[in-house]
């Protein structure tokens, strides 16, 4: 398996041509999904108290998650990240700044990156108060090991959001705090997202202006394809989308965007091109059957319309170009966030994935324009 991913449509940042990096450098970028990693589970001994420390080495973790003698990630792939993303001195790709800032962001013209962390983070965890230690102390790592040392870089408030008043409690500590640009759930939650019990984390969101970042993946427990527990790693890949599905039909028939109108949300790694489809055939059976949600005054497409954003990463390609602008259309360019997902193996290069038929004006907008507005950066 190749994991750095060098191939005409697809190039490392180092190796994108000059032509295109040139052309991308007219513009500026703003990635609404970077991966920080912690180096091991001791960069992050310092934000730990000693009775977690202890539990963590003793214990460990108490994920619910079904493949305990398996692998989430390919093993030539750990974590996910890209071979040349891996630093001179090894370790996982993201975890040195200093080799970050050469290959990402000096290279790719980054002017913002929102980081979104998935190591270490402990979220969905069934010790909720060792999810809540774990949450703090990535929110701290984040701050005092990254945003702290690099001003193009804002963090994510990773809550441990199955338990929600704990979940508050994060929020409103990190709330107001300048390098914090959204709050970070996963798709594969023990119940869908849109219930009642999560609400408390979408009225915080909603009373600081922040939006909510749904990034795929999450140990629920559940199998992680709806049709049970895949074999192969491509099932696993291709059924984010099925997972972000369930996750947004939630949003919208549980009636969140109804209770909070000014509540903004992401969809962050789940591909795109099946969005336009999904809101269709939400439409229908509202037509049909929208006695069962009272609640709901409009279609459930117009509240999606209004409240959900959505990243353009992993990058959809069909072979007629113009069927991808078709897709950009029906989705409406003003929902689309540009993000590379660096360092992982299917890192999208913003000098080269967007097509060129969209004209500057389009591009600026889903490179920056949209997260610029979306995430207050002025």
């Amino acid at each position: 398996m190749t994991t750095d991913v060098r191939t005409p449509n697809r190039p490392s940042a180092a190796g994108s041509s000059t032509v295109a990096r040139a052309a991308q450098e007219r513009y500026k970028v703003i990635d609404s999904d970077l991966h920080p990693s912690a180096r091991s589970l001791e960069d992050l001994k310092p934000f730990l108290s000693k009775r977690w420390w202890d539990h963590l080495q003793t214990y460990g973790y108490r994920s619910r998650q079904g493949l305990y003698q398996g692998q989430v990630y390919p093993k030539a792939a750990p974590f996910a990240h890209r071979r040349d993303a891996i630093p001179p001195e090894g370790g996982f790709g993201g975890s040195n700044l200093e080799f970050m800032r050469s290959q990402y962001l000096d290279a790719c013209n980054i002017e913002v990156a929102i980081m979104s962390p998935l190591n270490f983070t402990g979220q969905g965890d069934d010790n909720h108060e060792l999810s809540a230690a774990l949450a703090r102390a990535i929110n701290e790592w984040q701050v005092e090991c990254w945003t702290r040392l690099e001003p193009r870089l804002r963090a994510s408030i990773v809550v441990p959001y199955e338990d929600t008043a704990l979940s508050v409690e994060e929020i409103e500590r990190w709330a107001e705090h300048p390098h914090f640009a959204q709050i970070l759930l996963l798709t594969r939650t023990s119940e869908p997202l849109g219930r009642r019990r999560f609400w408390p984390i979408y009225e915080a969101a909603q009373k600081h202006g922040l939006p909510v970042g749904i990034h795929v993946f999450g140990a629920s427990g559940h199998p992680t394809s709806p049709a049970g527990w895949p074999s192969y790693y491509m099932e696993d890949m291709t059924s984010h989308a099925a997972a972000c599905q369930g996750m947004l039909a939630s949003f919208a028939l549980e009636g969140v965007f109804e209770r909070f109108p000014g509540l903004k949300i992401i969809n962050i790694e789940g591909g795109f091109a099946w969005l336009p489809a999904f809101e269709w055939r939400l439409d229908k059976h509202w037509e049909r059957m929208r006695g069962e949600v009272p609640h709901l005054k409009r279609p459930p497409s117009e509240y999606l319309r209004e409240g959900l954003r959505i990243s353009t990463q992993p990058f959809e390609e069909p072979e007629n170009p113009k069927h991808l602008i078709d897709i950009f259309e029906w989705i409406g360019y003003d929902r689309l966030l540009f993000a590379t997902d660096y360092p992982h193996w299917d890192f999208d290069d913003p000098a080269t994935t967007l097509p060129r038929q969209i004209g500057p004006e389009r591009m600026q907008q889903i490179l920056s324009g949209n997260a610029r507005k979306l995430y207050r950066l002025g």
